[in-house]
């Protein structure tokens, strides 16, 4: 069962390959890498996934993926306990298959924040010796 929540999406071409964050949330999807952010729909039909994925540039870099910064994508997989797997073709790339393996982001995966200290410019946030 895909669940709504947040993924690790690890994706490849024979241009290349990388990883990005995914967010799931009522059939829709949303996401970034360091170059590129995602965005579009998806549907879950018992362990059958779709998706229509598009591509835009949000920081300068080096080339994606796909070749060209905004795409397109229709996306096909299958869904397991423990992650989707899907692939397609580009229709602004003919002939370039992009595969994609999305695992779920588990709570004691996600790094601990810690807790800050107190803001020494405010003495009222200090400690109090007593």
């Amino acid at each position: 069962m895909l669940k709504d929540g947040e993924y690790t999406a690890w994706y490849r071409t024979s241009r290349g390959q990388g990883t990005g964050r995914i967010f799931l949330s009522e059939g829709r999807i949303s996401g970034q890498d360091a170059f590129i952010s995602y965005g579009g729909t998806y549907a879950v039909n018992g362990s059958q996934f779709t998706a229509t994925l598009t591509t835009r540039r949000h920081t300068a870099g080096g080339p994606t993926v796909f070749g060209i910064d905004e795409v397109e994508i229709q996306l096909a997989g299958t869904v397991s306990d423990r992650f989707a797997s899907c692939s397609g073709e580009l229709a602004q790339v003919p002939g370039l298959i992009f595969e994609a393996i999305l695992i779920p982001v588990r709570e004691e995966d996600r790094p601990r924040v810690r807790a800050r200290a107190p803001d020494a410019s405010q003495p009222k946030n200090l400690y109090r010796l007593r």
